[in-house]
């Protein structure tokens, strides 16, 4: 179990690492044209198309890093378990996720009031 959670902890260091070299106007590319997440997270990714669909604008961009990586380690028994998020995580490249992340964490959302 230990190894399992160092396994996890190293992984996100090295998504959030390489959040650092992010190209937002490739995540915008990625999240709006190629996995089309405003298909559900709406508008801007501000207006969700569900009420429980989160509004993704604003988020910080290691915890959308995190959070697409917890959604590539879906396997019925550990990390975050939506199939459709699940699917649309697993082919993304530690690359694509950081970009994804910087383009999210660059939108203007109602999330917070101080940035």
């Amino acid at each position: 179990m230990k190894k399992i959670a160092l396994s996890v902890v190293l992984l996100v260091l090295s998504v959030l690492t390489t959040a650092q070299a992010a190209d937002v106007a490739n995540g915008r590319e990625l999240a709006t044209k190629k996995y089309a997440c405003v298909s559900c997270h709406g508008e801007n990714l501000n207006k969700p198309i569900d009420p429980s669909y989160p509004k993704l604008a604003g988020q910080y961009p290691d915890y959308i890093a995190q959070a697409l990586v917890a959604y590539q380690r879906t396997n019925g028994t550990s990390g975050r378990g939506n199939a459709i998020m699940a699917s649309q995580a697993k082919p993304l490249t530690r690359k694509e996720i950081a970009d994804i992340a910087a383009f999210i964490g660059s939108l203007q959302g109602d999330l917070v009031s101080h940035r």
